[in-house]
Protein backbone atom coordinates (compact mmCIF):
# COMPACT_ATOMS: atom_id res chain seq x y z
CA UNK A 1 0.00 0.00 0.00
CA UNK A 2 1.20 3.43 -0.91
CA UNK A 3 0.09 5.92 1.52
CA UNK A 4 1.03 9.82 1.84
CA UNK A 5 0.34 11.17 4.95
CA UNK A 6 -1.09 14.93 5.87
CA UNK A 7 0.18 15.14 9.29
CA UNK A 8 3.22 17.33 7.84
CA UNK A 9 1.61 19.76 6.46
CA UNK A 10 2.31 22.61 8.90
CA UNK A 11 5.58 22.08 7.30
CA UNK A 12 4.73 22.52 4.13
CA UNK A 13 6.45 18.70 2.91
CA UNK A 14 5.43 15.40 2.25
CA UNK A 15 5.80 12.02 3.63
CA UNK A 16 5.18 9.17 1.27
CA UNK A 17 4.80 5.48 2.79
CA UNK A 18 5.06 2.30 1.15
CA UNK A 19 3.85 0.29 3.63
CA UNK A 20 2.47 -3.57 4.32
CA UNK A 21 -1.19 -4.23 5.13
CA UNK A 22 -1.92 -6.70 8.03
CA UNK A 23 -2.29 -10.15 6.84
CA UNK A 24 -4.44 -12.92 9.35
CA UNK A 25 -2.05 -15.09 7.29
CA UNK A 26 1.02 -13.13 8.74
CA UNK A 27 0.28 -12.53 12.53
CA UNK A 28 4.08 -12.59 13.03
CA UNK A 29 4.06 -9.48 11.19
CA UNK A 30 1.67 -7.39 12.93
CA UNK A 31 4.30 -5.00 13.64
CA UNK A 32 6.97 -4.24 11.09
CA UNK A 33 10.44 -1.89 11.82
CA UNK A 34 10.46 1.38 9.83
CA UNK A 35 13.01 3.33 7.79
CA UNK A 36 12.26 7.02 6.73
CA UNK A 37 14.36 7.85 3.64
CA UNK A 38 16.01 11.19 3.15
CA UNK A 39 17.48 11.36 -0.35
CA UNK A 40 20.42 13.48 -1.49
CA UNK A 41 20.53 16.55 -3.52
CA UNK A 42 22.93 19.22 -1.54
CA UNK A 43 19.75 20.79 -0.18
CA UNK A 44 19.59 22.02 -3.30
CA UNK A 45 17.18 18.92 -5.20
CA UNK A 46 15.73 15.72 -3.82
CA UNK A 47 17.09 12.87 -6.01
CA UNK A 48 15.14 10.46 -7.67
CA UNK A 49 17.77 7.92 -7.61
CA UNK A 50 17.56 8.27 -3.83
CA UNK A 51 13.80 7.92 -3.31
CA UNK A 52 11.88 5.19 -4.34
CA UNK A 53 15.00 2.47 -5.84
CA UNK A 54 16.44 2.39 -2.09
CA UNK A 55 13.19 2.57 -0.23
CA UNK A 56 11.47 -0.28 -2.34
CA UNK A 57 14.91 -2.81 -1.56
CA UNK A 58 14.27 -2.46 2.24
CA UNK A 59 10.44 -2.40 1.46
CA UNK A 60 11.04 -6.25 -0.40
CA UNK A 61 12.66 -7.39 2.70
CA UNK A 62 9.82 -6.49 5.06
CA UNK A 63 10.27 -2.97 6.45
CA UNK A 64 7.82 -0.37 6.27
CA UNK A 65 9.23 2.75 4.58
CA UNK A 66 9.00 6.71 4.20
CA UNK A 67 10.35 9.08 2.16
CA UNK A 68 10.73 12.37 3.27
CA UNK A 69 10.53 15.18 0.50
CA UNK A 70 11.94 17.88 3.10
CA UNK A 71 12.61 21.38 2.36
CA UNK A 72 15.21 22.97 0.00
CA UNK A 73 17.83 26.19 -0.81
CA UNK A 74 15.91 29.09 1.31
CA UNK A 75 13.69 26.92 3.11
CA UNK A 76 15.90 24.65 4.25
CA UNK A 77 18.33 27.38 6.19
CA UNK A 78 18.19 26.79 10.16
CA UNK A 79 16.40 24.33 11.30
CA UNK A 80 13.47 23.55 8.96
CA UNK A 81 14.30 20.04 7.41
CA UNK A 82 15.40 19.03 10.69
CA UNK A 83 12.22 19.70 12.92
CA UNK A 84 10.68 18.37 9.80
CA UNK A 85 12.77 14.48 9.73
CA UNK A 86 11.90 15.16 13.69
CA UNK A 87 7.98 15.27 12.84
CA UNK A 88 8.12 12.66 10.40
CA UNK A 89 9.75 10.49 13.31
CA UNK A 90 6.97 11.25 15.85
CA UNK A 91 4.62 10.84 13.05
CA UNK A 92 5.53 7.08 12.34
CA UNK A 93 5.65 6.39 16.17
CA UNK A 94 1.95 8.28 16.78
CA UNK A 95 0.41 6.52 13.71
CA UNK A 96 2.05 3.02 14.39
CA UNK A 97 -0.90 0.78 15.41
CA UNK A 98 -2.41 2.39 12.27
CA UNK A 99 0.57 1.59 10.02
CA UNK A 100 1.69 -1.54 11.62
CA UNK A 101 4.96 -0.21 12.97
CA UNK A 102 6.80 -1.46 15.91
CA UNK A 103 7.05 2.39 17.50
CA UNK A 104 10.78 0.83 19.35
CA UNK A 105 11.65 0.24 15.45
CA UNK A 106 11.86 3.10 13.59
CA UNK A 107 15.27 4.00 11.92
CA UNK A 108 16.55 7.13 9.41
CA UNK A 109 18.36 6.63 6.47
CA UNK A 110 20.17 9.18 4.01
CA UNK A 111 22.08 9.72 1.55
CA UNK A 112 24.70 12.67 0.78
CA UNK A 113 23.06 15.82 2.09
CA UNK A 114 19.92 13.31 3.41
CA UNK A 115 22.73 11.39 5.36
CA UNK A 116 23.59 15.13 7.12
CA UNK A 117 19.80 15.38 7.84
CA UNK A 118 19.64 11.47 9.24
CA UNK A 119 22.75 12.48 11.32
CA UNK A 120 21.71 16.07 12.80
CA UNK A 121 18.68 13.69 14.14
CA UNK A 122 20.39 11.23 15.36
CA UNK A 123 23.05 13.32 17.32
CA UNK A 124 21.18 16.48 17.66
CA UNK A 125 17.51 15.46 18.69
CA UNK A 126 17.57 16.99 22.20
CA UNK A 127 19.58 19.96 21.25
CA UNK A 128 18.25 22.65 23.24
CA UNK A 129 18.27 24.63 20.17
CA UNK A 130 15.85 22.11 18.72
CA UNK A 131 13.52 21.75 21.25
CA UNK A 132 13.08 25.16 21.63
CA UNK A 133 11.86 25.04 18.41
CA UNK A 134 9.43 22.34 18.42
CA UNK A 135 7.89 20.12 21.07
CA UNK A 136 9.75 16.64 20.63
CA UNK A 137 7.60 15.19 23.29
CA UNK A 138 10.28 13.86 25.45
CA UNK A 139 12.12 12.28 23.11
CA UNK A 140 9.90 10.70 20.71
CA UNK A 141 11.47 12.38 17.96
CA UNK A 142 14.82 10.00 18.65
CA UNK A 143 15.57 7.50 15.98
CA UNK A 144 16.49 4.12 17.04
CA UNK A 145 19.11 3.67 14.30
CA UNK A 146 20.40 5.70 11.32
CA UNK A 147 21.76 4.52 8.25
CA UNK A 148 24.07 6.48 6.62
CA UNK A 149 24.77 6.36 3.04
CA UNK A 150 28.00 8.58 1.50
CA UNK A 151 26.64 11.44 3.98
CA UNK A 152 27.92 14.90 4.63
CA UNK A 153 29.10 15.40 8.12
CA UNK A 154 31.40 18.29 8.72
CA UNK A 155 31.56 21.88 7.81
CA UNK A 156 35.21 21.68 8.19
CA UNK A 157 38.32 21.06 5.74
CA UNK A 158 36.28 17.90 3.98
CA UNK A 159 32.86 20.07 3.87
CA UNK A 160 30.63 19.56 0.83
CA UNK A 161 30.60 23.41 1.14
CA UNK A 162 27.07 23.63 -0.83
CA UNK A 163 25.18 21.86 1.63
CA UNK A 164 26.83 23.37 4.48
CA UNK A 165 26.12 26.51 3.17
CA UNK A 166 22.32 25.95 1.99
CA UNK A 167 21.37 24.68 5.56
CA UNK A 168 23.02 27.43 7.76
CA UNK A 169 21.79 30.37 5.29
CA UNK A 170 25.42 31.19 5.15
CA UNK A 171 28.23 31.53 2.33
CA UNK A 172 30.76 32.13 5.69
CA UNK A 173 31.75 30.37 9.07
CA UNK A 174 28.78 30.81 11.35
CA UNK A 175 27.03 29.34 14.41
CA UNK A 176 25.13 27.16 12.46
CA UNK A 177 28.17 26.15 10.79
CA UNK A 178 29.47 25.09 13.91
CA UNK A 179 25.79 23.18 14.75
CA UNK A 180 26.08 21.33 11.66
CA UNK A 181 29.89 20.09 11.74
CA UNK A 182 28.27 17.23 13.29
CA UNK A 183 31.86 15.60 14.50
CA UNK A 184 31.90 18.42 16.92
CA UNK A 185 28.71 17.38 18.57
CA UNK A 186 27.84 13.65 18.95
CA UNK A 187 26.41 12.72 22.79
CA UNK A 188 26.58 9.44 24.51
CA UNK A 189 22.79 8.85 23.90
CA UNK A 190 23.14 9.52 19.75
CA UNK A 191 21.03 6.83 17.72
CA UNK A 192 24.00 3.59 16.66
CA UNK A 193 24.65 4.01 13.52
CA UNK A 194 25.43 1.98 9.79
CA UNK A 195 28.14 4.87 7.53
CA UNK A 196 29.13 3.53 4.26
CA UNK A 197 30.82 5.30 1.87
CA UNK A 198 33.42 5.11 -0.87
CA UNK A 199 37.04 6.07 -0.54
CA UNK A 200 37.29 7.73 -4.11
CA UNK A 201 33.90 9.72 -4.06
CA UNK A 202 34.33 13.00 -5.85
CA UNK A 203 31.53 14.65 -4.16
CA UNK A 204 31.52 14.33 -0.91
CA UNK A 205 35.04 13.45 0.03
CA UNK A 206 35.12 9.70 2.57
CA UNK A 207 37.06 11.98 5.49
CA UNK A 208 32.98 12.68 6.40
CA UNK A 209 32.14 9.01 7.01
CA UNK A 210 35.46 8.78 8.86
CA UNK A 211 35.07 12.03 11.36
CA UNK A 212 32.27 10.95 12.25
CA UNK A 213 33.34 7.46 12.54
CA UNK A 214 35.93 8.58 15.18
CA UNK A 215 33.86 10.73 17.11
CA UNK A 216 30.55 7.72 17.67
CA UNK A 217 33.91 5.87 18.73
CA UNK A 218 34.94 8.93 21.46
CA UNK A 219 31.28 8.87 22.73
CA UNK A 220 30.94 5.07 22.65
CA UNK A 221 28.42 4.93 20.52
CA UNK A 222 28.20 1.70 18.80
CA UNK A 223 28.10 2.38 14.76
CA UNK A 224 29.62 -0.14 11.94
CA UNK A 225 32.09 1.72 9.06
CA UNK A 226 32.04 0.33 5.59
CA UNK A 227 34.69 1.62 2.88
CA UNK A 228 34.57 0.47 -0.81
CA UNK A 229 37.23 0.86 -2.76
CA UNK A 230 36.13 2.12 -5.70
CA UNK A 231 32.85 4.17 -6.75
CA UNK A 232 32.05 8.16 -7.69
CA UNK A 233 29.30 9.91 -5.31
CA UNK A 234 25.65 9.06 -5.71
CA UNK A 235 25.93 5.25 -5.87
CA UNK A 236 22.32 4.92 -4.56
CA UNK A 237 21.37 1.30 -4.54
CA UNK A 238 24.38 0.75 -6.99
CA UNK A 239 22.65 -1.38 -9.83
CA UNK A 240 21.29 -0.69 -13.17
CA UNK A 241 17.67 0.40 -12.28
CA UNK A 242 19.76 3.68 -10.63
CA UNK A 243 22.40 4.01 -13.45
CA UNK A 244 25.35 3.46 -11.77
CA UNK A 245 26.44 -0.35 -11.53
CA UNK A 246 28.41 -1.48 -8.45
CA UNK A 247 28.81 -4.48 -7.67
CA UNK A 248 31.36 -3.90 -4.73
CA UNK A 249 29.60 -1.17 -3.21
CA UNK A 250 26.01 -3.00 -3.86
CA UNK A 251 27.14 -5.18 -0.81
CA UNK A 252 26.21 -2.31 0.99
CA UNK A 253 22.14 -3.12 1.01
CA UNK A 254 22.28 -6.69 2.20
CA UNK A 255 25.14 -4.97 4.93
CA UNK A 256 22.95 -2.42 5.88
CA UNK A 257 19.47 -4.35 6.68
CA UNK A 258 21.59 -7.63 8.65
CA UNK A 259 22.97 -4.58 11.07
CA UNK A 260 19.71 -2.89 10.75
CA UNK A 261 17.77 -6.21 11.27
CA UNK A 262 20.03 -6.93 14.55
CA UNK A 263 19.23 -3.99 16.11
CA UNK A 264 15.96 -4.42 15.86
CA UNK A 265 15.61 -8.08 16.23
CA UNK A 266 13.95 -8.81 13.29
CA UNK A 267 14.35 -11.72 10.36
CA UNK A 268 13.42 -10.98 7.11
Amino acid sequence: MVKTLDKLTEYGVELTGYLHDASPEMPHRASRPAVIFCPGGGYEILSDREKDPPALEFFSRGYNVFILMYSLKERACGLHPLKELSAAVMTVREKAAVYHIDPKCVAVAGFSAGGHLAASLGVRWNSPELRAEMDTKNGLNRPDAMILCYPVITAGPWAHRPSIEWVSGSKTPCPLWDYFSLEKNVPADAAPAFIWHTVTDDGVPVENALLFASALRQAKVPFELHLFAGGPHGLSTCNEEVGSPNPESRKWVDLSLAWLNKQFGFKD
